[in-house]
């Protein structure tokens, strides 16, 4: 789709859902720049016609992959095909954020090593929310060696051959009234979006965090006796770790709202694992060290990646630091952008 129809259509295309397509123009496909391995492509032109088939969910195909053995990916480096790939995880590495050189945005990245039926091994950077979703369920689960198929890969030379997913940015950035003055966002389904906002308020006597399973990550109860039980692992261990389910509320110049963080989010945002925290909490002194971590977190201003779902509760996906020379830029360019529409 191009100009009048690519105006046309935006808004009723929708991930996801199942369409009646009409009226548009098909020819062979110019493999060179697509990313599936179709024969057809079909061009969409302002009197085409698109119409949701809301009844017809079994229309949707399955997703098919074309895998490149790890030890055959040497002549796709640096090409414009994409590839997939299916492997076993050996290792997950912590989301880190990364400035894209082109306009200062700030994008979180987590690489993944997988290795498969080659005996050879390669990394995958897993970029945007496929880092900080995604990539924290491997990372979770890492310890039993989950299998992953990814498709559409780009194939580097960084360090070697690597594989990259595709970075796309964070173009939906907002204020939080775009959720507060929404009631009915992420009702229907989850609605992610990001917001630059300082953290201003940290409940010193909500739960902060759970006792967890050091193998699977999952919650443990006091075994009879001594010890602690994982139902998911069946089994009696003599030790946790302690994994964050914090709240905290965050501001912005829109006002305010309550935020969920989960363990790896929420590390971000306190600076140090719960069991630091923890130990913390248990120093009772009139200095009361767990209180002044608490204070010194607040009003710091970081970038949030959001999941809006139902019951008007958002779970932060991603944590950024602020890059202020990066955030100057961004302000000047939405002032040039409201001053040219006036």
């Amino acid at each position: 789709m191009f100009n009048d129809a690519a105006r046309k259509f935006y808004d009723k295309l929708e991930m996801g859902k199942v369409y009646y397509i009409s009226r548009g123009t098909l020819k062979v496909a110019n493999k060179q720049f697509k990313t599936v391995q179709n024969d057809y492509e079909m061009t969409l032109n302002e009197n085409s016609e698109v119409k949701e088939a809301s009844s017809e969910a079994s229309f949707v195909p399955e997703t098919k992959f074309n895998f490149v053995p790890i030890d055959m990916l040497g002549p796709h480096v640096n090409g414009k095909e994409l590839i997939d790939v299916i492997g076993v995880v050996q290792g997950v590495s912590p989301t880190i954020s990364i400035r894209r050189k082109s306009n200062d945005d700030i994008i979180p990245k987590r690489d993944i090593t997988i290795a498969d039926e080659t005996k050879k091994t390669v990394v995958v950077s897993l970029w945007n929310d496929l880092a900080t979703t995604v990539g924290q369920e491997l990372l979770d689960s890492s310890d039993q060696s989950p299998i992953v198929a990814i498709k559409s890969l780009r194939v580097g030379d960084f360090q070697g051959v690597s594989l990259s997913t595709i970075k796309s940015m964070y173009s939906d950035r907002v204020f939080l009234s775009h959720f507060t003055s929404n009631p009915s966002l992420g009702e229907d389904k989850p609605a992610s979006f990001s917001v630059r906002a300082y953290v201003s308020f940290i409940r010193s006597d909500q739960t902060m965090w759970y006792r967890a399973c050091k193998t699977c990550k999952k919650k443990v109860t006091e075994a009879i006796g001594s010890g602690y039980w994982c139902e998911g692992c069946q089994k009696n261990d003599e030790g946790c770790s302690l994994r964050y389910i914090m709240v905290a509320k965050v501001s912005d110049p829109s006002g305010e709202a309550w935020l969920s963080a989960f363990n790896e989010e929420a590390e971000h945002i306190i600076g140090c694992p719960a069991d630091e925290l923890n130990q913390l909490r248990s120093q009772e002194n009139e200095e009361n060290p767990y209180q002044l971590m608490l204070k010194l977190v607040t009003w710091v201003p970081h970038l949030f990646r959001y999941m809006a779902e139902k019951r008007q509760r958002i779970t932060v996906r991603g944590v950024a630091p602020v890059d202020f020379a990066a955030e100057s830029r961004f302000l000047l360019e939405e002032i040039s952008k409201e001053k040219a529409s006036q």
